[in-house]
This record gives structure tokens, sequence and C-alpha cells, in this order.
């Protein structure tokens, strides 16, 4: 569903893209590991069309993403942001329910809001959440809201950067089971950025590793393991020694 081929992309003097290829077939979840600055989440907005490439293609369902029409690219994706990119102003429901109020296809706000309860629910929020503003949640609870948000307008593809930043082992475990039950129930394209790899075992399918400006490794989770690429051994076991040095 989503092709990179050759994918290069510099700021200044730092080439951060390196000739990047990854293949993300279509109802797959595929996660991009990698160090702190590797260019993952680069990567997500070259996707995206955010950031523009400077040679190389990106094309979603052959057609490439730097052209057609931009709405109705985006329309197709849900992103559950790393901070969790609520608006402090609105209320809770409002804040799953943005999209659908907005645009050609703009729903009055009593269906939005059943729409937004209906969503709240299958993240495990009471409707009573609905209609409260996201300074009065937990941390874990914000990331749930945004999970909500990501699905409420039911996108063909979803994008997750660092799902489980700043939560908790438990509330990890839980997010990690309630995006794998997501993504399975809609059918969706993931793509998923962490270098938690706890989240890497519940959510993938396949693994990509980004490393140098380039994919180091791909294939699927299962095989994560018994790779002897010395780059994704290090990376999976957090060892301080390897070929990835480490910044002191």
């Amino acid at each position: 569903m989503i092709e990179l081929s050759n994918v290069h992309k510099k700021f200044g003097s730092n080439r951060v893209l390196q000739g990047v290829d990854l293949v993300i077939p279509k109802a797959t979840s595929m996660v991009i590991i990698g160090g702190s600055g590797t260019g993952k989440s680069v990567l997500l907005k070259s996707v995206l069309g955010l950031v523009r490439p400077d040679s190389g293609t990106i094309t979603l369902d052959g057609q490439d993403v730097t052209t057609g029409d931009r709405d109705a690219f985006l329309a197709r994706f849900g992103m559950l942001f790393q901070g969790g990119a609520l608006f402090d102003s609105l209320k809770v429901w409002e804040n799953v329910a943005f999209r659908l109020l907005r645009g050609e296809r703009k729903l009055p706000k009593p269906q939005a809001r059943e729409i937004a309860i209906e969503k709240l629910r299958r993240v495990g929020l009471k409707p009573e959440t609905a209609d409260q503003f996201p300074a009065e949640l937990s941390g874990g609870m914000q990331k749930r809201v945004g999970l909500a948000r990501a699905i409420a307008a039911e996108p063909e593809i979803i994008f997750f950067d660092e799902p489980t930043t700043g939560l908790d082992p438990i509330m990890s475990g839980v997010i990690n089971d309630l995006i794998r039950e997501i993504v399975t129930e809609m059918g969706a394209t993931a793509m998923t950025i962490t270098h938690d790899m706890t989240s890497v075992r519940a959510i993938a399918d396949n693994v990509a590793m980004l490393h140098g400006g380039k994919i180091r490794w791909t294939g699927p989770v299962s095989e994560l393991d018994a790779t002897d690429d010395p780059y994704v051994q290090q990376f999976i076991h957090g060892r301080a020694t390897g070929p990835i040095e480490s910044v002191r």
C-alpha cells in the first residue's frame, strides 16, 4: 500500500535519509525502530507529504504522495501523536470529533458527538469523559483520547508516533493491546515509530530498522530475534557496545 524507493532527505549538511527502500503491505502493521535522531519522524512526515524528499519516490496505492488532492489524501490517514496533541480549550468529545466537525463532510454536532462517545467507549473511556477537558485527565486517559481521535473518521491508514512515551508499564501494555485490537478490527494499514521493544512485539506484523539513513533490516517480527544483523541485535537488546555508537 505504501512504497518508498531510494528516498533521500537532508537538512543543510545533515543527511537524514540516505536511500530508504521500504514496502508496507495493505492491512499490515509495520513498526520502524531505531535510535533517537535516526530519521524515523522525518520518514513518517515524508510519507504524509509534510516533508518533500530531495530524491526518490513515495507512493500510496501507486500514486506519488506529493501530487493530487491533498485534502482527499490526508483524509485517508489517522494519527496518534507522541505527546497526545489534544486541544486544551476543547472538550474531550470535541477533540475526538475534530475532523468530523470540519471539512466538506462536516457532520452536525449531535451526530459527531455520538460518534466521539462511541470511539471513547472503544478505547475504554466512559461516556461522561466526553464533557471533560484534557487537563482533567491522566496521561494514560489522554493517550486513549488521542487514539479515539485517530480512529474517529475510520481511516484506512493509521500512524502511531511513539505511542507509549511517558506511560507506566501497565498503561503502556493497555495502549499496545488497544492498538493491536483496533488495527485488526478496522483492517487498517498501520505504521508505528518507536524505540520501545515491548511495543514492537505487541503491535508489529513486520519490523524495519532505520540506521545511518537506510533500512538496515526488515522482516516479520517473528524473525527479529533470530537475525544476525549486529545493528539489530545491539538495538533490541540495549547493548552499550556494538556497531551503533553511543553519544557521550
